[in-house]
């Protein structure tokens, strides 16, 4: 079973959190919220997302990279994927 499988019900929380988040900053921008309040509402969002970000790769590293019977070029091609992803995260 998949890391993610294991984990389905909390990450589908965490998305549904997401969602509801977003939901209040398009409501917060048709009803012309303050700025600062938008700008809060974006904040938590990036938050949210850089939580369920940093919950996925940290389970992906320990059964990917950190499992016992995984060869080095397969650690490595794992590896290698795991930077792509952090790499188009960051920019």
């Amino acid at each position: 079973m998949s890391h993610v499988m294991k984990s389905q019900k909390k990450l589908l929380t965490r998305i549904r959190r997401i969602k509801g988040q977003a939901s209040a900053l398009e409501s917060a921008l048709e009803t012309n919220t303050d700025c600062i309040a938008v700008l809060q509402q974006v904040a938590a969002i990036r938050g949210a997302v850089t939580g369920l970000m940093a919950e996925l790769m940290e389970e992906h590293m320990r059964e990917h990279l950190g499992a016992d019977n995984v060869s080095p070029e397969q650690r490595k091609e794992d590896m290698d994927q795991v930077i792509t992803v952090i790499r188009s995260y960051l920019k």
